[in-house]
């Protein structure tokens, strides 16, 4: 083993992975250090990938060369688009996968490439001059290097909740990482602790799902990779849905005090957007039921996933709350649920690049930052995997912006909001989302990343000739008319309405290329939103760009609330689009920052 390499990667988790692929694309020696080599790609939640918002990070991570799309395809069970009555933009595919099959598709990819697995835990970073330089690992051995990429996800001081026990961990079978953590306080850096959870898992075989509202995948079956690596489905199977009752409720609600949640020993903050079944029955007492995904865990396992149920009562309790569930009477389980508590960084600590801004040359990507999700990790991973690969190589970073995507608006939110609960990804964060489909990825950002060096040629030159198709079919389409209701129109006019009948036009205008279409249709029915953001946007960028001056006392500035000032004083924001997307700045207040900016300009010119 040589022990000097251009970029460490701690983590073979989402965001590991990505970026130690990301390296490997730009031709780096890369080194990826995992407690486990077996657990390399591993769904530690349910096996899932994709849904909304949140499919948008993956299309743009493939956009960009990654692989999380590429092992979906490779491994899923199960394919539906979300949101099919609202507009193009909002849809979002999401993948059941086979657990397994996620994990041997990422695993083989790492093995067809250069990078250097290495098994071990690290337990320490040399820093020299505020300068990462190498790790140390639990061997003692020392390994060189010249960017180091920390995703460790939830085993940072990772601590398991099952009632009143509770055992060191970020995963079942996997041990905490507590002298790490223990160096990244001893940088001083602002840190907190946050939590997660899973259900139970439980055997196919015990349940009765003719009892439940079955619920099959979508035909035909689409992709979510447009990488074009993958040419044929797996066995595609069906999921299943049930609800809890007053029965379990009352079952859960008897008990919670039980719970690590509510016993008083977990502190950190859970997702919002994901609760345990816990808190469903304490924070909505009315409701008598709450939705159950009952996920399959593969294709040839018989085990599945209860979304919906994450909790962490303890064993007892959970099996006699799962048993009084429709479906699930005589449900064996043979792994109970868990919460895990985790340290984290604030993110606000880091440059857009994901390096910490008071450690040169340390990067962090995952839950780490406080976020929550395989794709928000792996999102992140992808980038501090580029961005560390660009300042190696003396190239200029590559910063995505709020209008390029879900991941410049993901690391834009971290960076400068920093987190007060897991966060994840809507596309409700995104104000210009008009502007991003999950099928437009490529688009907007495989230039990018092509010229920096991260996208294969066979990927751009199919999406090159993709696009040239798509520009005939446009210029053979966009001034044709058609007979409707007795009456000739133009197509374009007719796309814009609510809904048209696409197979209806593929027939008038004699075309099979339904994909093209589709596409085409979106444009026309968008192109004034479109135009309208990229207006706003075009007129905003100069005074978001605009910088804030260092010496900019905002306890000072008058007419800003005490909570602005608080607020922008704690988080510094380096520009004007900083401050604007901090919680609570409003346009007035922003106003009041750009004329003490050009009273500090004044004053420095006299």
């Amino acid at each position: 083993m040589n022990n000097r390499y251009d970029v460490i990667v701690i983590g073979g988790g989402h965001a590991g992975c990505e970026a130690a692929h990301a390296a490997h694309r730009k031709k780096l020696k890369t080194c990826l250090v995992s407690i486990s080599k077996k657990s390399i790609g591993q769904m530690s939640c349910n096996p899932a990938i994709g849904g909304l918002g949140k499919t948008h990070l993956v299309k743009e991570i493939d956009a960009a060369g990654g692989i999380m799309a590429e092992a979906t395809d490779a491994s899923g069970i199960q394919y539906r688009t979300l949101n099919t009555r609202k507009g193009q933009t909002v849809r979002s595919l999401r993948v059941q996968c086979d657990r397994d099959k996620y994990k041997e598709a990422v695993q083989k990819i790492i093995k067809g490439t250069d990078i250097e697995v290495i098994e071990a835990e690290v337990e320490d970073i040399e820093i020299n001059n505020g300068k990462a330089e190498a790790v140390f690992l639990d061997s003692g051995k020392k390994l060189e290097g010249k960017a180091v990429i920390l995703t460790t996800g939830t085993f940072l001081k990772g601590i398991m909740y099952k009632g009143d026990k509770k055992t060191e961990g970020g995963r079942v079978g996997d041990k905490a990482s507590v002298k790490l953590a223990n160096k990244l306080y001893s940088l001083n850096l602002p840190m907190g602790r946050l939590k997660t959870g899973t259900p139970a898992r439980v055997k196919l075989t015990s349940l009765d799902l003719e009892s439940m509202e079955e619920q099959p995948g979508e035909e035909p079956t689409p992709w979510m990779s447009k990488q074009g690596k993958n040419n044929k489905h797996i066995k595609q199977i069906s999921c299943y849905i049930t609800r809890t009752n007053p029965e379990t409720h009352k079952e859960i609600s008897d008990n919670i005090q039980k719970s690590a949640m509510y016993s008083g020993n977990i502190v950190g903050i859970g997702p919002r957007y994901c609760p345990s079944i816990e808190d469903k029955i304490h924070k909505f007492p009315l409701k008598e039921s709450h939705q159950i995904f009952i996920e399959p865990e593969g294709v040839d396992v018989d085990l599945v996933y209860p979304n919906g149920i994450s909790t962490s009562l303890p064993e007892e309790n959970q099996k006699r709350f799962i048993q009084t569930i429709k479906g699930m009477e005589s449900a064996e389980i043979t792994e109970y649920g868990y919460a895990v508590e985790y340290d984290f960084v604030d993110p606000r600590a880091l440059n857009k690049t994901l390096e910490l801004m008071d450690v040169e040359n340390l990067y962090l990507a995952g839950q780490i930052n406080g976020t929550t999700g395989y794709e928000e990790a792996a999102a992140q991973g992808l980038m501090a995997g580029v961005n560390a690969s660009l300042k190696i190589c003396n190239e200029e970073s590559l910063i995505l912006e709020r209008h390029d995507g879900y991941i410049g608006v993901l690391i834009d939110d971290l960076t400068n909001l920093g987190v007060t609960e897991p966060y994840r990804m809507f596309t409700s964060r995104a104000e210009h989302r008009l502007m991003f489909s999950q099928d437009n990825a490529e688009q907007r950002l495989i230039e990018k990343f092509y010229k920096k060096g991260f996208v294969e040629n066979e990927q751009y030159n199919r999406y090159i000739e993709q696009e040239e198709t798509y520009k005939n079919f446009k210029k053979h389409n966009e001034t044709k008319t058609i007979l409707s209701e007795n009456k000739k129109q133009q197509l374009k006019d007719f796309l814009k309405k609510p809904n048209p009948d696409l197979k209806k036009v593929a027939k008038l205008i004699e075309t099979k290329d339904q994909e093209n279409l589709e596409r085409f249709a979106n444009e026309c029915k968008y192109e004034g939103y479109i135009k309208k953001q990229l207006r706003e946007i075009k007129r905003n960028e100069k005074n978001l760009k605009k910088l804030i001056p260092e010496a900019i006392n905002f306890l000072e500035i008058e007419g800003l609330s005490t909570e602005v000032k608080e607020k922008l004083s704690a988080s510094r924001p380096k520009t004007i689009g900083d401050a604007s997307r901090l919680e609570g700045v409003t346009p007035a207040a922003i106003s009041l920052i750009t004329v003490a900016i050009a009273k500090n300009r004044n004053r420095d010119v006299t």
